[in-house]
Parts: structure tokens; C-alpha cells; sequence
């Protein structure tokens, strides 16, 4: 070849992708596949967490023994989202029972928490971080309760892998570490935080680096050993009450001896013959059912996935079930309207009509309920039918910022959930139980008989993206048939408040023009405001499993 003709092609190959027209935006976040297996699945937000739920799986442990052993690998390997210091909820079928059952394992606030002494303090609202927004930590006795009426180990044994990794430790993942470095400042602040999450009290670790938490590894030995009420009345709640109250805040020995976790009732409604299942107040489970009782008179598939029409019936709808949470979803006791109620025929046939289709809606508000979360959730399957949908929290990245010296357990600050305004179900109080954004989803389908089987378990984490975000989850997979992984890689949307929405980039130009002149008002979905879903399904035969490229998880099965 001529050195002259050979000057030719390096020009054309150079100019080339200046002569080539612009690349379409791709349709979703990532091409990894859909996981499928003969005996049973787990999907987790973090590999290690996964390796240990499948071990479990895979020596004859069943769905509800990997969920805990995983949720406990999860306390260490990703403290700013999860952990014995927060709270958790289920959904769980029972192969054995043939039933669907709800677990509620949220903490209430402490019995010295009042509108009046923190109207005293000088607060207009509760505070974010710091031992004032501190309540019950609930999460251990979810573990308990799962463990004890369904599993088939020990609790010690589940927490075994946990305390291995924790004395040894094990490099930290590239998102997770991200996220950790972006708390640095705040860890700072407290001298547990300090000491158990910083490398030489000074930075996060980076991605790859070695992580121990010894403290936390101790904790754990001591519940093994002693069981929950070493937290629950014992020696490790009297430190952590101990501490909390030197720093200002609401908790006492006794309000944690009084703690039980609950076994609750999902709710329900049905779109495209499946039913879809949610847990009730205070969390905000019923806003994603009420989202998609608003849209399934429409022909979603006709309009185009993500496409101006699509997504701005999404939002419009969204709105609409926010507003709901705000106003009458609070805990339970303290409610004047049922769940329920916002679920009837007519009422939603009410919101819907409230819909311009060629406008966005303005003065339609969630009000003050809270949108901060840090967040796991896992699901698993197992070779007997019995299916996990399983999530655990801390509210905001390493909850309160408060971590009791010597326990490594980072205290959730769901307190924050609260709000302040008089009337409201939801106002701040004594033994209460917060608003919670944190909503595991169950979908079943009908049977032989009449009966719902298991369809599917999922769930995506993230605050107040939840609900909206399981309502776009669910319809990615049963109205416009994506596999789990296509529907967990699709391009999401999020609404803030207001005209205010973000969009994840591979949402269209065209989409983005349409809905602009409609009056939303366009902006980026960072990616860790996506949230991160993790999804099982029951096939005829074997199972599928998927999990959230948003995160540094992955699905597997055996």
C-alpha cells in the first residue's frame, strides 16, 4: 500500500464520525441479561450480599434465610443505605401456606418526642440528621420474625457470613464507594461516624480498598449470642440509649423493650389481569397503586414507551397520588381516611378526570411528606415456591449520622418522616410510627381454581421515587412485555414537585420538546436519584431474576 493512499484512509477514518449523522439516544441504562435459573434466584444491590444469599440457597436454605443473610452482608457492605440500626419491611408467599402475608418491622419514635419540645428547641420541622430524628431501629426484629416463623436457620447462623466479613473485610464497590466519599464531611461530624467510616478518621474508602468494621462484627456477635433483646432492653440498647440521649435526642431503654415487629395485610389493586400488592399506611405503597388505577384505561402501548404522551400521563398521574400520601397517609392510628378509600373506583375515576392531557399541572403537590431515602432492596426465590420481597433502610445516607462508639451500627433518622403541621396524620408525636417511603411489591396472577399464584416479586428503592417508580417498573414488564432486566434498565423519570421532573438521558429529543411545551420543566436524572430496582419472577417452569445496573448489585441463581 502507497504511503499517499494510506494518508487517504487515516483522513476518511478520522473525519468519519464527523461525516456519520448523530447517534440515537440508546433506549436503556445498560445490556446486561435477565438471570435464569432451574432451582432458585437472589437479586441484591451488592455481589457479596448475592454470594451469600446463594451460598444459603444452595446448601437447602430457603428464600427467607438467604433475604436475612443477605440483608445482614448488606449492613457491612453497604452501611450508608442499610442495617440493623433501620428499619425493613417484607412481603413473603408462603409455598407451604399458599398465601401472601406483609411484614411491618418499622421502629416508632421515642416516647419524649414531641411537637412542643422541638417547637421549644427553635424547630419549624424535624431535624434531617443529628439523635433528634433518631426512632426505634427495627430492621433486627423483622430479621427475627422472618427467621423465626419461616426460615429454617438460626439467626446466628445468618448473620455468620456478616461477622466473617466484617472482622476479615472485603474491597469496597465502585458506586458504593462514590456514594460514601460524598458523606465524608458529614461522618466527620460525629466521633462513632468518625471512627467506624472513615480511613484514619479522615476520608471514605475508594473503590478496591480494603473495609473492616470490626465494632459491627462485635454487635453482631453479641445478638447472635443473646438474641434481639440484646438491642431490645439489653446491653447494646442501653449504650445506644445512652448516647442518643447525651445528644439531644428522644429515645429511651423502654420504648426499645416495647418494640415488636408486625405481620400486616397487603393492599392491593389489579391491572392488566395481575394483581399488584403493596404494603398499606404509613407507608406509600397505596400512590403506586392509585397511579396505576389512573392510567389503565389508557392504551399505553399505543402511545410508545417513554413516549411525551406516555410519560406525561405518568407524571400527571403521579401528581395526583402524592398529593394523596401528603394529606391522609400517616400512621395508622392517627388516620382519618383508610388506604383503601383512595383506591375505590370512583375516587380514582375523580383524580383521573382532573388529567389535562395537554398540559402539566402545577398546584398539585406532595406537600411536606418526606423524599429522602438510602435504601437497599433484595428479593429472592427458592426451589419450594416461597418467594422474598424484602426491604431495609436507613432513610438518608448513614441515617442520623450518628454511630454509638464501639457498635458500628449506623441509627437510622426516620424521625424526619414527620412533619410538623397541626391536623395532619402524619404530625410529629410520642410512639409514633413515621411516614415511610420504603414499599416492597408483590404482583400475583390468577390460578386453577380462582386463586392467585406468585407472579413476581419486586421492589426499587430511592425515597419518593418508590412508588412512582414501581408503577413504571411494573407497566415496562405487563404492558409493554420487557423482560426484568429490559424493564429495570429502561429510562426512568422522576417528579420532584410542581412543573419540576427529571429524566434519565436516554429519554428522546422529541419526547423532551413535547414535553416542555406541555409546561414541565426539564431536568437530569442523575443516577443516584434513579433509584435501583431488583426484581425475581416465577416462569412455568425455573425462575428469572434481575438486578438494577443503577447500582452495584447483580442477580444470580443455581
Amino acid at each position: 500500500m502507497t504511503r499517499r493512499r494510506t494518508a487517504l484512509i487515516t483522513l476518511i477514518v478520522l473525519t468519519l464520525p464527523a461525516m456519520l449523522p448523530a447517534q440515537p439516544r440508546t433506549s436503556s441504562m445498560a445490556g446486561r441479561s435477565t438471570v435464569y435459573a432451574p432451582n432458585g434466584v437472589i437479586a441484591t444491590s451488592q455481589p457479596l450480599a448475592t454470594a451469600a444469599g446463594l451460598a444459603v440457597l444452595q446448601r437447602g436454605g430457603n428464600a427467607v434465610d438467604a433475604a436475612v443473610t443477605a440483608a445482614a452482608v448488606l449492613n457491612l457492605v453497604e452501611p450508608h443505605m442499610t442495617g440493623v440500626g433501620g428499619d425493613m419491611f417484607a412481603i413473603l408467599w408462603s409455598a407451604k401456606e399458599g398465601r401472601l402475608v406483609g411484614l411491618n418491622a418499622s421502629g416508632r419514635s421515642g416516647s419524649l418526642m414531641t411537637r412542643e419540645e422541638l417547637v421549644k428547641r427553635g424547630h419549624t420541622r424535624v431535624p434531617l440528621f443529628g439523635a433528634e430524628p433518631i426512632t426505634v431501629p427495627g430492621a433486627l426484629s423483622g430479621w427475627v420474625a422472618l427467621l423465626e416463623k419461616y426460615g429454617t436457620i438460626t439467626l446466628a447462623q445468618a448473620l455468620e457470613p456478616a461477622i466473617r466479613l466484617a472482622e476479615r473485610g472485603f474491597p469496597v464497590s465502585p458506586i458504593i464507594a462514590e456514594q460514601w466519599a460524598e458523606e465524608t464531611e458529614r461522618l466527620m461530624r460525629d466521633e462513632g461516624a468518625r471512627a467506624t467510616y472513615l480511613v484514619d478518621g479522615k476520608r471514605a474508602p475508594k473503590a478496591g480498598e480494603w473495609f473492616r468494621n470490626p465494632d459491627l462484627a462485635a454487635s453482631f456477635k453479641a445478638i447472635a449470642a443473646g438474641g434481639p433483646r440484646v438491642l431490645y432492653g439489653g446491653a447494646l440498647g442501653r449504650t445506644i440509649v445512652d448516647r442518643v440521649k447525651q445528644l439531644g435526642g428522644f429515645l429511651t431503654l423502654q420504648d426499645l423493650a416495647d418494640h415488636r415487629a408486625e405481620w400486616v395485610e397487603p393492599i392491593s389493586a389489579t391491572f392488566r389481569e395481575h394483581t399488584v400488592w403493596e404494603l398499606g399506611a404509613a407507608n406509600q405503597g397505596v400512590a403506586a397503586l392509585e397511579i396505576l388505577k389512573i392510567v389503565e384505561p389508557f392504551d399505553l402501548k399505543a402511545m410508545g414507551h417513554n413516549s411525551a404522551d406516555h410519560l406525561h400521563l405518568m407524571i400527571e398521574a403521579k401528581k395526583l397520588a402524592y398529593a394523596d400520601l401528603a394529606r391522609w397517609v400517616g400512621d395508622p392510628a392517627a388516620m382519618k381516611v383508610p388506604v383503601t378509600r383512595l383506591l375505590d373506583d370512583k375516587y380514582i375515576a375523580g383524580r383521573r378526570a382532573l388529567i389535562d392531557r395537554a398540559r402539566a399541572a402545577e398546584r398539585v403537590e406532595p406537600g411536606d411528606a418526606a423524599t429522602h431515602s438510602e435504601t437497599i432492596y433484595l428479593t429472592v426465590a427458592d426451589s419450594a415456591g416461597n418467594m422474598v420481597s424484602f426491604i431495609n433502610s436507613l432513610y438518608e445516607a448513614f441515617g442520623s449520622g450518628i454511630v454509638v462508639p464501639g457498635t458500628g451500627i449506623a441509627l437510622q433518622d426516620r424521625g424526619a418522616g414527620f412533619t410538623m403541621t397541626e391536623g395532619m396524620p402524619n404530625i410529629v408525636g410520642p410512639n409514633k410510627r413515621p411516614f415511610h417511603t420504603l414499599i416492597p411489591g408483590f404482583v400475583t396472577k390468577p390460578g386453577a381454581g380462582g386463586r392467585q399464584e406468585p407472579f413476581m416479586a419486586f421492589g426499587l428503592m430511592g425515597g419518593a421515587i418508590q412508588a412512582q417508580g414501581h408503577a413504571q417498573f411494573l407497566i415496562n414488564v405487563l404492558e409493554f412485555g420487557m423482560d426484568l432486566q429490559e424493564a429495570a434498565d429502561a429510562a426512568r423519570f422522576r417528579h420532584t414537585s410542581g412543573l419540576e421532573v427529571a429524566l434519565e438521558n436516554p429519554i428522546s429529543a422529541e419526547a423532551r420538546a413535547a414535553l416542555e411545551e406541555r409546561g414541565h420543566r426539564l431536568g437530569p436524572l442523575l443516577l443516584g436519584n434513579a433509584g435501583g430496582a431488583q426484581a425475581v419472577m416465577r416462569l412455568a417452569r425455573g425462575w428469572a431474576a434481575a438486578s438494577d445496573p443503577r447500582k452495584d448489585g447483580m442477580a444470580a441463581g443455581h
